[in-house]
């Protein structure tokens, strides 16, 4: 019997890039009871909401994966909003999870949450030796405190709440808006209709010299339900792949991946972001056995193929 048979799942933010795979994932692991709010039928910040929609599905487990986010344009213009947004949805989810008796409640953070010059790579005993990059800290820190929250309610309540660090996304069905994509869609966008349009050049922010680390999300979805299904401890855990790219590196790649023939132009003038990103990923293997699976450039070309394909509908 499949731990998921019987189990009733909440996948908040279940509509979105990440959750779309883990509900499909959770499918095909033998879970038939799935509810997956929606914004516009459910306000995450308003206790209301959350208190009818826990009445009507009592679900055993929560899996939080709705988040307000952006890239570094959108982290500057708002971090008003994506601070009061992340905090009030996830500490009135929590408390509700609590008080109706939810048996798992697994709390997806950020890779923001990390200080700006955490020690590379980055392990999760880490995460409190400084203040974050301060163009996403407001995010970071809201989504940081589910897990005091999490370990607090695990301390005094018993709730087996465990709270999972994924590093930046990629892969198909990803937000390719200008105006709030991160950086992998956001440059295949460029390049994929800088080539259709036959334009002579794209211009990226930044030097090219920050690194970062990217993980599949059909990787992430695994190991989120990995994690769901096997973990049962305070400590928070990383999930990535244990591989640092220069951002000057991938916009290489991605180029050569998009078969764009123009030039490059970096804008200085525009923040890099955090130095450098690569995570130890050696809790999450330990705990619950996860492991990145799809390579790198495998997964550029199935997000790339898949732009291509939807291009007229993200334009």
């Amino acid at each position: 019997m499949s731990f998921w048979a019987n189990k009733k799942v909440v996948v908040t933010g279940g509509a979105g890039f990440l959750g779309q795979v883990v509900v499909a994932q959770l499918r095909e692991a033998g879970c038939s009871s799935i509810v997956v709010p929606r914004s516009r039928d459910c306000d995450l910040r308003e206790k209301a909401d959350i208190v009818h929609l826990l009445e009507s599905s009592r679900p055993d487990i929560i899996i939080h994966l709705a988040a307000v986010v952006g890239g570094i344009g959108a982290n500057r213009e708002n971090p008003g909003k994506y601070f009061y947004d992340n905090m009030m949805m996830g500490v009135q989810l929590m408390e509700q999870a609590r008080v109706f008796g939810v048996k798992k409640f697994t709390a997806i953070g950020t890779i923001c949450a990390y200080p700006k010059f955490t020690p590379v790579p980055f392990k999760e005993d880490d995460l409190w030796i400084g203040y974050p990059e301060e163009t996403n800290a407001p995010y970071g820190l809201a989504k940081k405190m589910l897990l005091v929250q999490a370990q607090a309610y695990r301390q005094q309540y018993g709730l087996n709440a465990i709270y999972l660090l994924p590093v930046n996304l990629y892969g198909p069905a990803d937000n390719f808006a200008p105006n709030s994509s991160h950086v992998i869609p956001a440059l295949i966008k460029k390049c994929v209709d800088a080539k259709h349009s036959g334009a002579k050049s794209i211009t990226v922010w930044g030097t090219g010299k920050a690194t970062r680390e990217f993980l599949y999300v059909d990787d992430a979805a695994r190991g989120i339900i990995m994690a769901t299904e096997k973990y049962d401890k305070p400590e928070p855990v990383n999930l990535g792949t244990d591989m640092e790219v220069a951002i000057k590196d991938l916009v290489d790649l991605i180029v050569e991946l998009t078969g764009f023939k123009g030039d490059v132009i970096w804008d200085a003038s525009q923040p890099d972001g955090q130095p450098r990103r690569r995570l130890d990923v050696t809790r999450a293997y330990e705990q619950f056995g996860f492991k990145a699976e799809v390579s790198f450039r495998e997964g550029l070309k199935r997000t790339i193929e898949w732009y291509a394909q939807h291009k007229d509908v993200n334009s």
